[in-house]
């Protein structure tokens, strides 16, 4: 190797080895890493919301015990699926990831249905306190994931474009990422009843 580059203008050198894409790969690599920690943060900040919006609506709808109890259950499954940077990698863990978190989801729109029963409960200061906080990590969630979408995006097309493309194949051997994707059922409309 150093016959070869021994002749070779440093120069010319440097010059192709700006334009590799090595670092350009690499900080998106880390674009997505950091994206995904904001995704998991989100999800953390929910789950911690939720022991306290289900002990608030427990005093009020001691009945309705099976949806409280979807919720604790839900919540459980969602914390028991480790996260490591090996599950983006693994488009059929990040899947059940996303269902185990759309389960969650779904618990917690019947818990608000069972909000919606209870006038009493929806004056509540502290359920209306919880509810806001709950709707804003929501939100959060969604634009954390449609910020991970974006850095995976941006990750995938700098490995799959060239000439990063080739230095992704002989030198850093990096795989796709998964986007989420919408949850099964998610392009048909609910139906509101009154």
């Amino acid at each position: 190797m150093k016959q070869l580059l021994k002749g070779f203008p440093l120069f010319i050198l440097l010059a192709l080895l700006s334009g590799c894409g090595y670092n350009t790969m690499q900080a998106n690599e880390e674009a997505v890493t950091a994206a995904w920690g904001n995704v998991e943060s989100s999800y953390q900040r929910r789950a911690d919301l939720i022991p306290n919006l289900v002990e608030v609506v427990k005093g009020y709808a001691k009945h309705e015990a099976d949806t409280l109890k979807a919720v604790t259950e839900a919540r459980a499954k969602v914390g028991s699926i480790q996260v490591t940077k090996e599950l983006l990698n693994n488009p059929a863990n990040l899947n059940k990831f996303q269902q185990a978190q759309g389960e969650l989801s779904g618990a917690l729109s019947r818990l608000m249905v069972v909000a919606e029963k209870y006038p009493d409960l929806k004056a509540n200061q502290n359920f209306m306190d919880l509810q806001k906080q709950l709707e804003g990590t929501e939100n959060r969630i969604n634009v954390a994931r449609e910020r991970y979408n974006k850095a995976v995006q941006v990750f995938n097309t700098s490995i799959r474009t060239f000439p990063n493309s080739l230095t992704n194949s002989v030198l850093l051997h990096l795989q796709r990422k998964e986007p989420f994707k919408a949850e099964e059922g998610a392009k048909v409309a609910p139906k509101v009843k009154f």
